[in-house]
C-alpha cells in the first residue's frame, strides 16, 4: 500500500500555478491526463488513484493551466501550452518511466509527451483519445460560430455536460502545429486505445486510425460497444483497471 496522496502547485515557469495531487510508490509510476475542460477528480481518477494506492505504485494526477484549481485563464490555453503544462509536471513530480493515462484530450497530450520524451514513458493508455480534435472542430464550425471567431476571437459552444465552453480561434490555429494523424507516429511503447462506439465527440473509428498511424506493433483497440464518451461506468473503469494492471506487470 502506497502512502497518503500529497498535494500541492508547481509554477509552470510563468507565474501560473498548476495543481497537482501525487502518491508515492513503486515505478513504473501511473500519470493520468484529463480531457479538455476537466480537471483531476473526476472519476477515473479518483479510481486510478485508489487503484494505484492498492498496488503500492505512484500515481499523479494535475489540472491544466485554466482547468480545476490550477491558475490562468482557460481561454488562454492551447495544445501547446496544457502540453507544457503536461511536460513541467511530469519533470518536477515523477521519477524514471511513466505510463501515461489520458483521457481525451488528454491522450493528444500523452502522444505528444510520448514521441517528446520517449525515455520517459513505459505505455500509453487512450481513453477515447482525441489527437487532432481542434480540426474536427474547425471543420464542423456553424455559421455563427465563424463569425462569432472573425469578430471575437471565441465562440461558445453548447455542451451536453454542463454549460457552454469557449472555443477560441487561438485554440485552433495553433492547435495545427501539434498534429499528428496526418504522418506515422514512431512509438515503440505498449499502446492500449479504450473507445465507446456510442461516443458522440469523438467517432470509434478515429481509434483505429490512432493505431494505424502509430508505427510500434504493440498496439491494441479495445472497443466498448456501448461505451459513451466518459468511459466512466463501473465497467468501462474496471477495463482500465485491467488494462493498466496488464501493462504494469508487462503484458
Amino acid at each position: 500500500m502506497s502512502g497518503a496522496e500529497e498535494q500541492g502547485t508547481l509554477d509552470r515557469g510563468d507565474g501560473t500555478a498548476l495543481a497537482w495531487r501525487r502518491r508515492r510508490g513503486a515505478g513504473p509510476g501511473v500519470v493520468f491526463l484529463g480531457g479538455f475542460n476537466s480537471d483531476m477528480t473526476g472519476s477515473k481518477a479518483e479510481d486510478l488513484s485508489a487503484f494505484c494506492a492498492g498496488r503500492g505504485k505512484a500515481f499523479l494526477r494535475f489540472d491544466y493551466s485554466g482547468h480545476g484549481t490550477s491558475g490562468g485563464r482557460f481561454v488562454d490555453g492551447t495544445i501547446g501550452r496544457w502540453a507544457a503544462d503536461a511536460a513541467a509536471v511530469l519533470a518536477a513530480l515523477t521519477e524514471g518511466p511513466q505510463i501515461l493515462v489520458g483521457s481525451s484530450m488528454g491522450g493528444w497530450i500523452a502522444l505528444l509527451l510520448a514521441l517528446r520524451q520517449p525515455q520517459r514513458v513505459a505505455g500509453l493508455v487512450g481513453i477515447a483519445a482525441a489527437p487532432d480534435f481542434t480540426t474536427r472542430i474547425e471543420a464542423a464550425l456553424p455559421p455563427e460560430a465563424r463569425v462569432a471567431m472573425a469578430r471575437e476571437g471565441v465562440w461558445h459552444r453548447p455542451s451536453a455536460y454542463g454549460d457552454p465552453y469557449p472555443i477560441t480561434r487561438a485554440l485552433l490555429e495553433e492547435g495545427r502545429n501539434h498534429l499528428l494523424l496526418q504522418a506515422g507516429v514512431p512509438l515503440g511503447i505498449p499502446v492500449r486505445l479504450l473507445q465507446g462506439q456510442r461516443d458522440p465527440d469523438v467517432p470509434w473509428e478515429h481509434a483505429l486510425r490512432i493505431a494505424e498511424a502509430i508505427e510500434g506493433p504493440d498496439v491494441q483497440v479495445l472497443l466498448v460497444k456501448d461505451g459513451d464518451h466518459r468511459l466512466s461506468r463501473p465497467q468501462d473503469l474496471r477495463l482500465l483497471r485491467q488494462v493498466l494492471r496488464a501493462l504494469l506487470e508487462g503484458g
